[in-house]
């Protein structure tokens, strides 16, 4: 008898989790992989907020804090959204969670009934559909394109939407391409009936135009961000969602239940990150360009497709159909062949087939290893 839940059965590997266990295990018996698949910052976290974590836990601030989060820290993220973008955000509208995660676990708990439909543009970040599926919600796919910079079509949006739809899932700076919504093309989607919600864990890793949060131009949203990608703080786990006010209790609730807070000590230091950091992140950003302009010269040089350069978060998603149709295949043969580590643009939706993932973010000199030994294993 069949004894594993089918919603646990059904659940979809994350690839690029393969390959980076594939290159490890290669790693572990003596082979020298560059690993330009990972989306995480090789930078340590800036020396402020460790200061601030090692105070935190010196002082005491080891209990439960409040399970929307500590008021300090949503009150930090109110300022923040106001110098940033000149929005709005009452305190009472956030929830302080262990990463983003689990905020969209709360959020679609909370938006979705069976059969509901959350439109995603494809390709997409791995995870989206499978959170939406595992709420019995379903995923409508827009198809977005390379020549357009991966950006959604407004139009294309009100084709799909439906009696069904309840939210537009948008992602501005996005993984897995990098590119960012035009203003304009935000500003049409907030237009739209339905909610939108929109990952913005990717702001402020912007190198050219600028990011618009979707509170510029509706409340009828949900915003997910968090400390990770900009602040080097992936393995602290510290997120948080802000939503209009009819869901935050209900989503407080599930918070109780499930989590019944954030970690206490990492919610001091992110406080620290919002006021304190912004000359380390000014230096990691400059650090992050060099990178993207050095290897799009590369790839392109060696006949990878990039149309529309992306402009924010560490990504390249380059067309390698030249190579291969199937990326899967071809991620798997760089990472046995040449040592370095991609990811298959198949990991993120029907429509990223033959295109592959890099990651800028390692130094350097690891990407000019990495450049150089995928421009050998293209030689042979």
């Amino acid at each position: 008898m069949e004894t594993i839940a089918r919603r646990a059965r059904e659940m979809p590997p994350f690839i690029v989790m393969d390959v980076l266990e594939r290159a490890k295990a290669m790693e572990r018996q003596g082979v020298h992989v560059i690993h330009l698949e990972v989306g995480e910052p090789d930078f340590d976290t800036p020396r402020c907020i460790r200061e601030s974590a090692s105070q935190a836990l010196e002082q005491g601030h080891t209990h439960y804090t409040h399970s929307l989060g500590s008021l300090d820290l949503r009150e930090a993220i109110c300022r923040y959204y106001k110098k940033t973008y000149n929005v709005n955000v009452d305190p009472e509208q956030i929830i302080i969670t262990s990463g983003t995660s689990p905020a969209m676990l709360l959020l679609f708990s909370t938006l979705l009934e069976k059969g509901d439909e959350v439109i995603i543009s494809d390709p997409h970040y791995a995870c989206y559909p499978n959170f939406i599926r595992f709420m019995q919600g379903r995923p409508v796919l827009v198809p977005v394109y390379e020549e357009d910079g991966f950006q959604l079509r407004p139009e294309a949006i009100r084709k799909k939407i439906t009696k069904n739809t309840k939210a537009i899932f948008i992602n501005s700076p996005s993984n897995p391409t990098g590119n960012l919504l035009s203003k304009n093309r935000i500003k049409a989607i907030a237009a739209f009936a339905p909610f939108v919600v929109s990952d913005e864990i990717y702001h402020g890793l912007v190198y050219e135009d600028q990011a618009h949060s979707i509170l510029e131009f509706t409340d009828n949203c949900f915003v997910l961000n968090g400390f990770s990608k900009l602040y080097a703080m992936t393995g602290l786990r510290l997120g948080y969602l802000i939503a209009p006010r009819p869901f935050v209790r209900p989503m407080q609730r599930l918070q109780q239940n499930f989590f019944i807070s954030a970690n206490s000590v990492v919610q001091k230091a992110g406080i620290t990150a919002l006021e304190k950091a912004d000359d380390e992140v000014r230096h990691m950003k400059e650090i992050y360009n060099e990178r993207r302009l050095y290897m799009i010269k590369r790839l392109r040089k060696m006949g990878f497709g990039i149309t529309v350069p992306p402009t924010g978060a560490f990504y390249i998603f380059a067309n390698a159909r030249h190579i291969s149709e199937n990326s899967y295949k071809l991620a798997f043969d760089i990472l046995e062949n040449a040592h370095v580590g991609v990811t298959p643009g198949i990991d993120f939706g029907k429509n990223g087939e033959g295109y592959i993932r890099f990651s800028y973010a390692n130094s350097l000199d690891n990407i000019i290893e990495g450049m150089d030994r995928i421009e050998q294993y293209l030689a042979r």
